[in-house]
């Protein structure tokens, strides 16, 4: 299914799709299995490397103690991941075989990640990831089976909807319409400049720009693909808004985290202004969780982390279906200069058809753990949140290491001179703009709000 928009297929087989399922059926187990005393084999699972420094022994000695819980960790996803994979159409073998690669990778990562040292310059997993995916798929030639399962979205998806299921359905009410307010602030002016940038000082189509200021503003590639597809962009424009939206990504990740705490920025305000100033899901909760590891904070404090998921999830993600339609009535009605025809109304189905499904079952996985704790006696509703809500929290973590690392992997550095100068002129006069506005968003005008997030 290369190459063609999600909302074009089946509900069964998209990427959404299958990471709600896959996500909201641990929830669902996890929950179950908490409630009965049988949570050991999901804390097996809940595979983690301890702090290390120049002894290995110690890191190797405590995997080769998990070496049960890595192979169900393994052995769950591998089927999890496997049967949507077989569903969507993708080569299984290929698939089973690249994800079986990635993983053993991961471990690696995951364990060079813990070490004190690469700590203390910041090269955290999530980091590591990137850049060991990235110096690899631009050194060499991955071969197709293990491209097969590079899957940047699937993963990132399933991760965003086991962090629901972290997060009280109580904040994100309570923020929501703030985080929707700043979203909508930012997304506007971030993508009326690229869009202004794009054509009037550069001279490019219209719906070029308008695939350009869909990855700058809402919510990255599956922004440039929903809008690129809404107003008839050429392949081309696309490939080059991706690609922007990418590299600026990952520079962001490095960028957002270490002049945050440069700033001084709490985390809430921090996280905040992550959400606002990133361009896609999976870079942004690398930025996050790079911050939250550089400032120290003790273990389980997931305020960055909570604050960029309100911005980003909450906020910016679901403005894509509005945008998607919006690009579509432009494209017809204005840039191909022409009237509607009958054959040609605009399908107002079209929001629903570009919404990101995903986050949906990010609003579900929420609300089905919050009731559950709220059934609870107190005390077994602590327990819940320290061990069951411990434990999804440590496999999100899993798919986003498997996010990074395919997001490093097909980043190309040599598509950057593929295609001029000018749509990185327009996206990059997007980003100037972009970035000090979130921070006067997230660290002033709302930064009372942003601090009180707990």
């Amino acid at each position: 299914m290369a190459g063609v928009p999600q909302s074009s297929l089946p509900f069964i087989k998209r990427e959404d799709t299958w990471a709600i399922i896959i996500a909201l059926f641990l929830t669902v187990v996890i929950t179950l299995a908490y409630m009965s005393g049988a949570l050991g084999m999901f804390k097996s699972m809940a595979v983690s490397v301890p702090s290390w420094s120049d002894d290995v022994s110690k890191v190797t000695s405590a995997m080769g103690k998990s070496m049960g819980g890595i192979l169900t960790l393994f052995v769950f996803f591998l089927v999890a991941f496997g049967v949507g994979a077989s569903v969507m159409g993708y080569n299984v073998k290929n698939f089973a075989l690249g994800f079986t690669a990635l993983f053993i990778i991961s471990l690696v990562i995951t364990a060079l990640g813990s070490n004190k040292f690469m700590k203390t310059y910041q090269l955290e997993t999530p980091i590591l990831a990137l850049l060991f995916g990235m110096i690899v798929s631009n050194l060499v030639k991955l071969p197709d089976w293990f491209k097969e399962a590079l899957r940047t979205e699937y993963y990132v998806k399933t991760g965003i909807i086991l962090m629901g299921a972290t997060l009280p359905f109580t904040i994100i009410m309570k923020a929501g319409p703030l985080a929707m307010l700043q979203a909508m602030i930012v997304s506007v002016v971030t993508f009326a400049s690229i869009y202004w940038a794009a054509t009037k000082l550069f001279g490019l189509d219209p719906r070029f720009g308008a695939t350009l200021g869909a990855g700058g503003s809402i919510c990255g590639v599956s922004g440039s693909i929903a809008v690129g597809g809404a107003c008839r962009a050429e392949k081309e424009h696309v490939s080059v808004a991706i690609s922007l939206v990418v590299i600026w990504a990952v520079v962001m990740i490095a960028l957002l985290p270490a002049v945050s705490l440069k700033l001084g920025m709490a985390p809430g305000p921090a996280g905040a202004w992550i959400g606002t100033s990133e361009f896609a899901d999976a870079a942004g909760f690398a930025a996050a969780e790079q911050y939250n590891a550089a400032a120290n904070l003790p273990k389980g404090d997931d305020r960055a982390v909570k604050t960029f998921t309100l911005m980003k999830v909450v906020g910016r993600d679901m403005f894509v279906g509005v945008w998607a339609l919006l690009a579509a009535i432009l494209s017809v009605s204005v840039w191909e200069k022409k009237k509607l025809s009958e054959s040609e109304r605009i399908d107002y189905g079209e929001v629903w058809r570009r919404f990101p499904k995903f986050v949906i079952g990010f609003f579900i996985a929420s609300i089905f753990t919050t009731v559950v704790i709220a059934m609870m006696a107190p005390k077994m509703g602590a327990g819940f949140e320290k061990q069951a809500l411990s434990v999804i929290k440590t496999l999100r973590g899993w798919t986003f290491t498997w996010t990074f690392l395919s997001i490093g992997f097909t980043t190309r550095f040599r598509e950057l001179t593929s295609f001029g100068w000018k749509p990185m002129a327009a996206f990059t006069i997007g980003v100037l703009i972009n970035v000090p506005l979130g921070y006067y968003l997230s660290n002033v005008l709302f930064v009372d709000y942003w601090l009180n997030v707990k």
